[in-house]
């Protein structure tokens, strides 16, 4: 019962990509998607993430040339640190912990904010004057946090190096020129795809899981946050699915 549960489960929710992918592509269609409801997207997922997002990137930076430094630079392998800078933070983390603020801001609050929307009828209206919401509602929000987790991934990055400066020059004086410098010479071009490749999946399996679990709501209030909390673990599971098939892939293509 409980395994023929969970295909259907993955079944509807296959279904649902199916039916939102083509209006994904074509946004500007005959079903145009909201401005409104997309610029308040990337208001709340992006704009008022950024403070947060920046506090997390600078500790993250500063504390891995910390550990970095005190591992490495009694062998004389300092550049091993801008390795370790670039591996960690810009091709794994900064996707990573992004995509983990994302869910638990705006994945809690857009499947919360359907599912009431379900029990109050609200979706019910929209059709009723022939609006579609999937367009109007789901379309909009998938773009407003595919393009804030992008934003906010290459955000991350950048404070990140900018606190990895900062605290490098605790141990040694050291230039920002000569910082960047080194950094880029250990940079690839394999690592920023890999960290623009995840935070646009990402951003699509996030906003994705958490209009579906809205949506799934069926009549009761009682069944919303039990659909939020589906949807916060359901996103977890599978960013961290994402995350090793993606680096597993550019792996094998190294």
């Amino acid at each position: 019962m409980i395994r023929s549960k969970q295909r259907k489960s993955f079944a509807d929710f296959f279904c649902f990509i199916l039916e939102i992918l083509p209006r994904l592509l074509r946004p500007f269609g005959k079903d145009r998607i909201s401005w409104t409801v997309l610029t308040r997207q990337i208001l709340y997922t992006g704009f008022e993430a950024l403070p947060l997002i920046g506090f997390i990137a600078l500790a993250m930076g500063g504390l891995i040339i910390l550990q970095g430094n005190i591992l490495l630079s009694t062998f004389g392998q300092g550049i091993w640190l801008y390795h370790i800078l670039v591996t960690l933070v810009i091709s794994e983390l900064s996707g990573l912990i992004t995509a983990l603020v994302v869910i638990a801001r705006s994945g809690t609050a857009i499947s919360t904010e359907l599912g009431n929307m379900k029990v109050n009828q609200e979706i019910a209206l929209l059709e009723s004057f022939g609006i579609s919401p999937t367009t109007y509602l789901v379309v909009s929000r998938i773009w407003g946090v595919v393009i804030s987790t992008v934003v906010l991934s290459f955000y991350f990055n950048v404070i990140a190096v900018l606190g990895g400066w900062l605290f490098a020059t605790i141990f040694y004086p050291l230039g920002f020129r000569s910082f960047i410098s080194n950094l880029v010479g250990v940079l690839g071009y394999q690592h920023v795809a890999m960290a623009f490749l995840k935070s646009l999946v990402f951003g699509f399996l996030i906003s994705v899981i958490a209009c579906y679990q809205g949506l799934s709501v069926k009549s009761a209030s009682t069944e919303v946050p039990q659909r939020t909390i589906k949807a916060v673990v359901s996103g977890i599971a599978w960013v961290i699915v994402a995350d090793i098939i993606i680096t597993w892939l550019f792996w094998m293509l190294a």
